[in-house]
């Protein structure tokens, strides 16, 4: 009899562990009515992932905008792995042109496009612009002149004054180191330095490069050129205008006039993988640092406003 009730007294203890063990197993697996957390954080069979961006780019022209466009686009292909981005110098003529004939996908420009194409090429174009630059006149850091009048310039870049020492400097010759014709940044310094074009005088040496320029007028004694703000560095020294000093804040305010905007043509309106770039542009992270970082300044910062003509507006 003892025996009897010990073994259903085991029987019992047997039946309630399992039982027990029946209601955890079911508490930890989710109902056939109710979808697992795998299932619920996957997309719809309906819905696929965004599309990366792939494709490939080429932006020509401005060697004055290349530094800034050349950061950014290297920026842009780390997040953006199938994307290659070209950025070739060239001038801004050529850019203009390039993208017009649809040799190139983006034209950097120092220049608004209805000053290097025809009218009809140009209304072809969209622009966009992506910052602002200053451009400095520049000369050999021997050379002790500090200030030039804009008729000082005049004289200098016309051949009338080939001497330092007729401008209040010391007695040496003066080497100019002009750009092409087909350079941005020459057509800015004639039209807000100078206030007329210039001839190629016999003697000057002309380079494409605005690196190059710098180069060389750091090396070369009584030198002088001019180069974009991104551009200025120790090797060189700047020159005021009028008394006045090329500064990003002078730019801002409209006291220095030797400026243009910085310009990304695309050949109507951008396709999907220029659009993505040229946003890319134009986001905060650029503007305020990039831009900033590189010596230009970002177009929302400046006071005033210049259209196509030269005509200042607030």
């Amino acid at each position: 009899m003892k025996k009897i009730v010990l073994a259903m007294m085991a029987l019992t203890l047997t039946l309630a562990l399992a039982a027990c063990g029946s209601n955890n197993k079911n508490a930890n697996t989710p109902s056939s009515s109710a979808p697992s957390s795998s299932a619920a954080s996957e997309a719809p069979a309906s819905e696929s992932p965004a599309s990366e961006l792939s494709g490939s780019l080429l932006a020509t022209g401005s060697s004055a905008l290349l530094p800034l466009v050349e950061q950014v686009s290297k920026k842009f292909m780390d997040t953006n792995k199938g994307v290659s981005i070209q950025v070739q110098a060239g001038g801004s003529g050529t850019g203009l042109t390039q993208v017009s004939e649809g040799q190139s996908d983006i034209g950097n420009s120092d220049v608004f496009a209805e000053e290097k194409l025809d009218a009809a090429k140009a209304a072809e174009l969209v622009d966009h612009q992506v910052a602002v630059v200053g451009m400095a006149t520049v000369v050999n850091p021997d050379v002790t002149v500090e200030s030039l009048t804009k008729q000082q310039l005049v004289d200098i870049f016309t051949g009338k004054v080939t001497n330092w020492k007729e401008v209040g400097g010391n007695d040496q010759a003066i080497q100019i180191i002009n750009r092409p014709s087909s350079s941005g940044t020459r057509a800015t310094f004639e039209k807000y330095a100078l206030g007329q074009k210039s001839e190629d005088l016999k003697g000057s040496i002309q380079e494409d490069s605005s690196g190059t320029v710098r180069k060389l007028v750091g090396e070369t004694p009584g030198a002088i050129g001019y180069l974009a703000l991104s551009y200025l560095a120790d090797s060189v020294k700047t020159v005021k205008y009028e008394g006045v000093d090329a500064t990003v804040e002078n730019v801002a305010n409209g006291t220095y006039p030797v400026w243009a905007y910085e310009h990304m043509y695309t050949k109507g309106e951008p396709s999907e993988l220029e659009k993505a770039f040229l946003d890319y542009m134009m986001t905060d992270a650029v503007q305020n640092g990039d831009v900033v970082e590189l010596g230009y300044i970002p177009a929302s910062k400046m006071e005033i406003k210049r259209d196509v003509n030269g005509n200042i507006s607030k």
